[in-house]
């Protein structure tokens, strides 16, 4: 059975009393004309649960923690475990709802059983009802979360029918199995540490927080030279990362808000000033906390520093369980006024961390996890995060956008209206995490906070809805010139 990798197990070090690091969504539906009940949600998922891995799977631990754990099928699986259904009080907004969700997102998942939850929530105004999914960052990034909805969903009311899969069961790994590994793993660790750190040394000016640091500019380019890379690479903006009052450690209560923005206005304004959907979307971002830390007075000098997860997962690799993914790290301009010319900075940093992503022969968020030892990965990695969020916090913010599908979808026979993505929080990444995925026409923003940090998470969602109608609003009075992008160079200009 597989092993998880440095990175996977990362996932599971982050864990402390103070941070849960599974990844949920959100989906809102239109129960009718379906059947969208637990007992329905709880045969739809002895059909298909064979078509994702991370479902089917469950933990199995070396001895003493010597090693990275495996995955082990799990045939036993009980749903009463794992699918639970709640109902509302009246009157069923979204501010119940996600003050209902944020209790459920605060728990731990169990880890003697396959790591996930499925909650369905009746008692929403206007008839509808929601269905709220968690999985373990451990077994799933962003696309691999993904197959796994699209696992559940049908493309019509009907659904699909889906032919069972005759899967011999993989032998367990033995207790002398991973004895052997572990030794072995431990006899080469130290050449793996130095070749993390060969590899890791030519990406030190992408790195947030080390970037800032005097000579690493100099460093990384003579790491590349002598491993025989003569390319000229894109020179990355400023990396450091302001204190704000989003950063420090974090405690383990967590908030959410959720809010829609059409996906049409997004496309409109990245093809009226430049850029990509994604550019759009990290402007609205900074447009956001921008106005929301001014609000309180506490909006620093320097720009705000955003951790971007990229995926690299191959099409080889779309049944794979775990992460196969990068990490951008961009400033914001959130030190700029113009939403205009923040847009034109963001858009600048964006492709400059892309091209540079793209140039990269290591990937330094993988190769930072293999430089320790198992052991002392788990041991350190909570302490030490808590200790430099504190001090010399790397990023502000993490941010991600996941691409869905443009048509409409359905679970148990009901329309899912709306998709919304709720991310991890740790000490290192700050009191926030922005994500938004595109679904029928729209881009749907799941925002999760420590209230310690963001006591007001609904008011940062207006103010991200109020970034997108600025841009609207520009949008509708500018000239031509901009519309057919001539006449001004939004970028130099």
């Amino acid at each position: 059975m597989p092993q998880l990798t440095a990175l996977d197990a990362q996932f599971l070090h982050f864990e402390s009393a103070t941070t849960a690091a599974h990844v949920a969504g959100v989906a809102i539906l239109d129960p009718e004309g379906g059947t969208v009940t637990r007992d329905a949600l709880a045969d739809l998922l002895r059909d298909r649960m064979h078509l994702s891995p991370a479902l089917t799977r469950r933990l199995k631990y070396p001895p003493f923690g010597l090693d990275h754990p495996y995955w082990v099928d799990d045939p036993g699986i009980d749903l009463d475990h794992h699918v639970f259904e709640s109902r509302l009080p009246a009157p069923g907004d979204e501010l119940r709802l996600a003050e209902h969700l944020s209790a459920i997102h605060e728990r731990h998942l169990d880890r003697e059983r396959p790591l996930w939850e499925m909650h369905l929530i009746t008692g929403l105004s206007r008839g509808r009802v929601a269905v709220y999914t968690k999985v373990h960052h451990a077994a799933i990034d962003g696309v691999s979360g993904a197959e796994t909805l699209a696992a559940l969903l049908d493309l019509t009311p009907e659904p699909r029918t889906v032919e069972p899969v005759e899967r011999a069961q993989a032998d367990e790994p033995s207790l002398a199995d991973m004895l052997t590994g572990a030794l072995g793993r431990t006899a080469t660790q130290g050449a793996r540490t130095v070749r993390s750190l060969v590899r890791t040394a030519g990406e030190l000016d992408a790195m947030p927080l080390v970037s800032s640091l005097p000579g690493s500019g100099l460093l990384s380019r003579t790491a590349r030279w002598l491993g025989g890379d003569r390319r000229s690479h894109p020179e990355l903006p400023a990396l450091s990362a302001p204190r704000t009052m989003l950063n420090g450690p974090i405690t383990g209560s967590r908030r959410l808000a959720f809010g829609s923005v059409p996906l049409k206005d997004v496309k409109r304004a990245a093809q009226a000033f430049g850029g990509s959907v994604n550019d759009v979307v990290m402007a609205l971002c900074a447009g956001a906390l921008r106005s929301w830390l001014e609000e309180r007075g506490a909006l620093p000098g320097r720009p705000l520093v955003a951790a971007v997860p990229v995926a690299v997962r191959t099409a080889s690799a779309m049944e794979q369980a775990g992460n196969q993914l990068a990490m951008m790290a961009v400033p914001l301009a959130t030190d700029v006024a113009d939403p205009l010319e923040r847009l034109a900075e963001v858009r600048k940093a964006t492709g400059a961390a892309k091209r540079r992503l793209a140039m990269s022969s290591a990937n330094w968020l993988a190769e930072l996890c293999e430089v320790l030892p198992a052991p002392l990965a788990e041991l350190a990695t909570p302490a030490v995060s808590r200790a430099v969020s504190g001090a010399f916090p790397p990023i502000n913010i993490l941010i991600s956008n996941v691409p869905g599908p443009q048509f409409p979808l359905y679970l148990c026979g009901g329309r899912v209206l709306s998709y919304f993505p709720v991310s991890v929080l740790t000490d290192l990444s700050g009191g926030v995490n922005i994500t938004c995925f595109s679904y029928d026409g729209m881009l749907d923003f799941g925002l999760v906070a420590c209230p310690s940090k963001v006591p007001d998470v609904w008011g940062l969602l207006g103010h991200l809805q109020s970034a997108m109608k600025e841009l609207t609003r520009l949008e509708e009075t500018t000239g031509d010139e901009f519309r057919h992008r001539v006449g001004i160079d939004l970028v130099s200009g």
